[in-house]
């Protein structure tokens, strides 16, 4: 792979994983748009695991509460932190089951295609807007229940149709439940922790008959260091502008590309 390619991999990945416009859509579609070959997925799990270590980093001091708060539940205290990580398990679930049902039945690979895209990027950029419009903000993380919890992990599972966007669904379930936009956010990016190990986990067992795995490592390593600094920025920017700007922007995106997929479809 050349170097320019890797490089728009890496960005596109660390720009669009924790905005709701579909991470894997942009990385299945860049190399049929560039007239390139698909990058594999030893590409996929370096460029995740660069987003990964974005959302640690970022996030720090949730992690750290989290860590702390699981040895606390080990002496039946219940700390914010443990209880913030019982929400995040309480969510997961849903997309394990799903996930492991796609990788059973070997449909993941059934599920890349541009038409499956196109569409799921149009049917859940309504829903996004709908919720961000008339969704209360009445809940934080800390006073969500696990019910809510739950239900925005049902959305999760919804997100592994390409397209439909993992941050996108969980998103829109957690202010149609009345989080806040950065709340929702917030939630939606600490879910993501244990997804992507799972992802990783299972992509490294795929990987495990690939014999040419080993000769792109050094492409990985340059896409996963590029995929953390600049998942990094994505997330501090969406954090910060997201009470001010809200998710039209990103519905109005998903709409632009959804119709664009279509008309490219078509020709």
């Amino acid at each position: 792979m050349t170097l320019i390619h890797l490089v728009v991999l890496a960005l596109i990945q660390g720009i669009t994983e924790f905005l709701p416009i579909s991470s894997s859509a942009h990385l299945i579609l860049t190399p049929t748009l560039l007239g390139e070959a698909d990058q594999g997925p030893l590409i996929d799990v370096m460029a995740h695991a660069g987003t990964l270590l974005a959302v640690l980093v970022y996030f720090w001091r949730d992690i750290r509460d989290v860590a702390i708060g699981k040895f606390a539940l080990l002496t039946g205290r219940v700390t914010p932190g443990g209880r913030l990580a019982l929400l995040v398990a309480a969510s997961l679930p849903p997309v394990l089951i799903f996930g492991g049902a796609l990788f059973a039945f070997d449909l993941i690979d059934a599920l890349r295609s541009p038409m499956v895209i196109a569409i799921s990027t149009l049917v859940f950029a309504l829903p996004l807007w709908l919720a961000d419009r008339y969704g209360r903000s009445v809940k934080s993380i800390e006073t969500m229940s696990f019910r809510d919890a739950a239900l925005i992990g049902l959305a999760q599972a919804i997100a592994l149709i390409p397209g439909a966007s993992r941050s996108g669904v969980t998103m829109t379930a957690g202010r149609a439940l009345g989080l806040g936009r950065s709340e929702s956010a917030r939630f939606s990016m600490l879910m993501s922790i244990p997804v992507i190990v799972a992802f990783a986990i299972v992509s490294v067992i795929r990987l495990m008959a690939e014999t040419e795995a080993t000769t792109q490592l050094n492409d990985g390593l340059i896409v996963a260091a590029l995929s953390f600094i600049s998942a990094l920025g994505a997330i501090a920017v969406l954090m910060r502008l997201v009470d001010r700007i809200g998710f039209l922007p990103f519905v109005l995106y998903r709409v632009a590309l959804g119709v664009g997929l279509l008309v490219w479809l078509a020709m």
